[in-house]
Parts: C-alpha cells; sequence; structure tokens
C-alpha cells in the first residue's frame, strides 16, 4: 500500500469528534461529580511576589475558552501591582482544566494554531541577535510540540536546539525532529541536571503558566553559562486592553495562567538574581488579535455550548442550529476586530500603550 493509501487508512479508523467526546464524558463526569473544592488550594491572604498583605480583586471570571465549569478570581497586590489566581488550582486542578487543551480533544487545533505562525517564532528568535548572534545551544522551555525551535533555525542554522515541557509535547518534539533533545518535567527539578550548559534559554508565554516563577527564573540562572542570555516573553497586565477588555482580553486566559507580573517586577527580580537586563520590548511581542479576540470570547459565551465531554449531554438540534446561526451573525464584529487589530491598532499598541505582551532579553552576569 502507498503511503497516501496508509494515512487514508489511518484516517478511516481515527474516531470522529463526537466519538472523542462520548468515550471522555464519562470521566468528566465522574470527576465532577466529587464537586469543584479539590480542584483550589487555599486562598492567600499575602502576594507570592513580595509577601504584601495589601490585596484587592481584579478579576472574576469563568473557562471561556473550553468552557469547563468553575470561577475564577484574580487578585491584584497594592504594593507591587502583581496579579495573581487567587485561590490558585491545585495539582489535581491543573491536571483538570489542562486535560484536553493542549492535547487529547484539544490537540490537533492547538498544533495547527502553533504550527502556523512561523513568522512570528522568527521575529522572537531574531530578538536575540543583536547580543548573541551564533549560540550553540538553546534549551526552549515550555516548547509544547517545538515549533518554536524549528522556525528559530532558519534565524540560527547553527544553534542546537532542546526543548523542556512537562506534557509529552517535548518527547513528540524530539521524534518528530523540531528539537536535538526533548526533556519532560519540571524545569526547576532537570535544572541542576543542565549544569550551565547553554548559550541561551527561552520562556516565551510560559512564566504565567508557573506555580513558582521565582523558581523558573532560578533554574534558567543555573541552565545557563555565565555570559549566556535569558529570553522572557509573558503578557503585559499593564496594557489598557487588560482594563478595557475586562474578562474579554484574551491573555487572562483563565484558568491556565496563574500569574501576570509588571514588567518593572521582572527586571528587579533578575538583577537581584545575577542578570542584566540588556533589552527591553513591548512593541515587538504585541500579538494583534485582542478586538478579534474578545468578539469571539463574548460570542462563544452567549452561544449554546457545542458538544463538550464535561456536559452531560450533547446539545440536541436546535441548540447546534442556534449557536450556528449566532456565531454566523457575528462574522461582521469578527472581520471588523481582524481589521481593527491588524491595520489600524497594530502600528501604534505602544504608543498606544495596549500592547499585550512584553519581552525581556537578560544576560547572566
Amino acid at each position: 500500500m502507498s503511503e497516501e493509501g496508509v494515512m487514508n487508512e489511518e484516517q478511516r479508523k481515527a474516531p470522529s469528534r463526537a466519538e472523542q467526546v462520548a468515550a471522555l464524558r464519562p470521566g468528566y463526569l465522574a470527576d465532577l461529580a466529587d464537586g469543584l473544592a479539590r480542584f483550589f488550594e487555599p486562598r492567600r491572604t499575602t502576594c507570592p511576589w513580595c509577601g504584601a498583605l495589601d490585596l484587592k480583586t481584579r478579576l472574576r471570571t469563568t473557562d471561556l475558552l473550553q468552557h469547563k465549569p468553575g470561577r475564577f478570581v484574580l487578585d491584584q497586590c497594592q504594593a507591587c501591582r502583581h496579579t495573581f489566581q487567587n485561590p490558585r488550582l491545585s495539582a489535581e486542578g491543573l491536571e483538570f482544566y489542562y486535560r484536553d487543551f493542549y492535547d487529547g480533544l484539544g490537540e490537533k487545533q492547538l498544533g495547527n494554531t502553533f504550527a502556523g505562525r512561523t513568522k512570528m517564532y522568527e521575529q522572537r528568535a531574531a530578538s536575540l541577535l543583536p547580543y548573541a548572534a551564533e549560540p550553540k545551544s538553546w534549551l526552549d522551555v515550555g516548547t509544547g510540540h517545538g515549533h518554536f525551535c524549528e522556525a528559530a533555525r532558519i534565524v540560527h542554522p547553527g544553534t542546537t536546539f532542546d526543548g523542556l515541557d512537562f506534557t509529552d509535547g517535548a518527547e513528540l518534539a524530539e521524534r518528530a525532529g523540531r528539537v536535538e533533545r526533548g526533556y519532560r518535567g519540571s524545569f526547576p527539578e532537570l535544572a541542576p541536571g543542565f549544569g550551565g550548559q547553554y548559550d541561551v534559554v527561552s520562556m516565551f508565554h510560559y512564566l504565567e503558566h508557573s506555580t513558582e516563577p521565582d523558581r523558573e527564573l532560578r533554574a534558567a540562572h543555573e541552565a545557563l553559562r555565565p555570559g549566556g542570555h535569558l529570553l522572557i516573553e509573558v503578557p503585559d497586565p499593564d496594557s489598557r486592553y487588560a482594563r478595557l477588555l475586562c474578562r474579554w482580553w484574551l491573555p487572562w486566559l483563565q484558568p491556565q495562567h496563574l500569574h501576570f507580573v509588571p514588567v518593572g517586577n521582572l527586571r528587579q527580580r533578575l538583577t537581584d538574581l545575577g542578570f542584566t537586563v540588556v533589552a527591553e520590548q513591548h512593541a515587538e511581542p504585541h500579538d494583534p488579535v485582542d478586538l478579534l479576540a474578545g468578539a469571539w470570547l463574548a460570542l462563544d459565551a452567549v452561544a449554546p455550548r457545542d458538544n463538550l465531554p464535561w456536559l452531560r449531554q450533547p446539545p440536541n438540534a436546535l441548540r447546534r442550529t442556534l449557536r450556528g446561526a449566532l456565531l454566523l451573525a457575528g462574522v461582521p464584529a469578527l472581520v471588523a476586530g481582524t481589521l481593527l487589530d491588524r491595520f489600524v491598532i497594530r502600528p501604534v499598541s505602544h504608543r498606544l500603550g495596549v500592547s499585550n505582551a512584553y519581552r525581556l532579553v537578560a544576560r547572566r552576569d
């Protein structure tokens, strides 16, 4: 049988999405039968960044992407302005809310999204060029399936790229040839074994997922050789869009995002750990999707639910029709959001103060 014939045969054997959902539903319903309390840690009374007691609620929201049950709160420290999820997800909660987002049911959709962002990945890799044009070894932390490393080779063809992730994505990236080595596990736990062997460590939209950002920064210092560089890109909690769009601002991404660090806080912490920040960027890492994403999240929130395994039963024909009609009616808003994002706001995003991310390049002293 030809290679194409084998692929077609595999596609015929693959279960449909409806079959996948039906197979997953009993497990989800069993998890939910015990309630949601075990998915959260006790509520904090102090800031996890500076220890201050003066906390104020900044946002209350739900899971606007997967629509899994639960309500989530982001508190802001009034002393250092660090924003964090409170109460934070427990280990059981992290497993429950991450399940079928990056893998399983959501793997194909997210994989296609990440694979189609080559130009963005190249731009991220190029941000290092003024400071280290020819690094020999690079560790990408939170690498997912390694699509950044694959694209970064175009910018740094002489560099060996390794990837690390707490899911099996890094192992899949190694098998696909996107990274030389794929490490699965916790970066702080694996870092002592790296022994300062890397010229570059990157964390692109990773730190906000970490339960303890400070440990991740210390791990980066441990994994880097003296003179090596750390690249960090995270959502900017000081973006005006964060205030204007409220819960419809995509980078809040509840409940996966646990910490939102103001740029001044991160610069100071890196300095304290023995880094020198050599670049701070706001316009370059801005991803022009805020209005489009906000419109989509609002439409999706009011539309009848799609077939999801954490719902007790699939939607009937009427609800599916209503959902399709509402989303179709929202197409003009989605088109308008896209045009405004890309052609009106993007060129002046930093001047308007709406850049949704910032990037730091820091050298280990």
